[in-house]
């Protein structure tokens, strides 16, 4: 037994006969230490409902739990690890709710009621879409208070890069002008079964109350789309798609038409997507 009275994770997988399926990009952790130390980077979690994607056997909704989440929303797609998810809930009487659905079809809005945080170790086929589809809702600030995800390390550090890294593009834009982003720790593949080809990385977002400069996002996302695009061409030429005359554009902002998107901040993508709203 682990120390909430339950079975050890690969006691779990040998009864409940679950192998990860590559096809749903599941790959299991199996370390409760590891899931406990992901639950913590989340912060407080009691009085909080915490929204996990692709729970599989349980391991990160374990951890949720014992480190006081208020109720786990655990949202799984895969009927094999209903029974395995059916022992955590009866464990845990009316803090777990499992729902039988794919994540990227989910009604946040009509399930989520009160504070809410979303923790999860994406599966790394949807994880980006996922990101994605939270940063760009028609409200803001969104239902939850704060994402703490897994992704593959290198989707990671696209999200947390600054200008001028080699891993900056548009998510980077979109996730900084949307929230404080934070790459965590990272988590070595051999933690999981089975071992993925690669690295693994927690990130950390808080949204921001209000975006600065305050452009649309479609706009932003219109002007990202065209400078990274073609990200070895100077604005100059990267942007003529969007502004007739791109150099009448960019000086006035104080950007030199001679750079590359890559060197551009945040707040300057803003800034030009505000143009184009004029």
């Amino acid at each position: 037994m682990d120390d909430d009275g339950l079975p050890p994770l690969r006691e779990v997988i040998a009864t409940h006969g679950l192998a990860a399926r590559k096809s749903l990009g599941q790959n299991f952790l199996f370390d409760l230490n590891l899931t406990r130390r992901i639950a913590r980077a989340a912060g407080k979690l009691e009085g909080y409902t915490i929204v996990e994607i692709g729970p599989g056997p349980g391991g990160l909704t374990r951890a949720l739990l014992m480190e006081g989440a208020t109720k786990v929303i655990a949202v799984e797609r895969d009927e094999r690890t209903l029974p395995a998810l059916a022992e955590i809930q009866a464990a845990y009487p009316g803090r777990l709710e499992v729902i039988n659905a794919d994540a990227l079809e989910v009604d946040w809005a009509t399930i989520i009621k009160g504070p809410a945080k979303i923790v999860a170790n994406l599966p790394y086929n949807v994880a980006t879409a996922l990101l994605v589809g939270w940063l760009t809702p028609k409200e803001w600030p969104p239902w939850f208070s704060s994402l703490t995800l897994m992704f593959q390390k290198e989707v990671a550090m696209r999200i947390a890069a600054k200008a001028g890294d080699d891993a900056y593009g548009r998510l980077s834009i979109l996730s900084q002008w949307r929230c404080e982003a934070t790459k965590m720790f990272d988590v070595n593949r051999s933690a999981f079964t089975p071992p993925p080809k690669i690295t693994s990385s927690i990130v950390h977002l808080v949204p921001r109350a209000v975006c600065e400069p305050p452009c649309k996002m479609e706009l932003l996302e219109r002007i990202t789309a065209a400078g990274f695009g073609q990200r070895r061409k100077m604005l100059r030429s990267s942007l003529k798609g969007v502004f007739p005359n791109p150099e009448a554009v960019l000086e006035p902002l104080g950007i030199d038409p001679t750079t590359r998107a890559e060197q551009v901040s945040v707040a300057d993508f803003a800034r030009l997507a505000m143009v184009l709203d004029t």
